[in-house]
């Protein structure tokens, strides 16, 4: 029996055949990833996490998730948790050029978001999240899973 990871993959490339859909998946997966992260970072704080600057709404979130890759596999958790880093990075300059990162990620996202479904509509198939929500956080491991076979690091 195949590793879950291997199976998630497996299942979730099945609706991503095409070549145009995989394009678009490799430009809106990244960008749709970071403004989420951009969104959580942009909700208030609250009392109790006031006194700590890094921990925020995004880092609770983001700890959680990479818990989840862990369980999936722990070389593909570290492959996200440095995209995060630099995604992280990413926010911190768009709030330090004066934007207003949620604003950002707003249109950023809505963007990303048609590019996925003009993607699929293109392959045919419904997105994988419509079957299970789960499939949400697999697409960005199932880019960075093509990255790890180019270049020799098993998932």
């Amino acid at each position: 029996m195949a590793r879950k990871i291997e199976a998630l993959l497996a299942e979730y490339g099945e609706s991503h055949q095409n070549k145009t859909n995989k394009v678009v998946h490799w430009v809106c997966v990244p960008v749709i990833v970071w403004t989420v992260m951009a969104g959580l970072y942009a909700i208030p704080q609250p009392g109790f996490m006031a006194d700590i600057a890094w921990l925020n709404w995004l880092t609770l979130v983001l700890a959680t998730s990479l818990i989840y890759y862990v369980f999936l596999s722990p070389t593909l958790a570290l492959g996200v948790g440095v995209y995060a880093a630099i995604s992280y990075w990413l926010i911190l300059m768009v709030e330090g050029a004066g934007l207003v990162v949620w604003q950002v990620a707003l249109v950023l996202f809505v963007l990303a978001w048609a590019g996925q479904f003009w993607g699929h509509k293109i392959e045919g198939k419904k997105p994988s999240f419509l079957k299970d929500i789960q499939f949400l956080m697999i697409g960005p491991a199932w880019l960075l899973s093509f990255i790890y076979k180019r270049v020799g690091i098993p998932i």
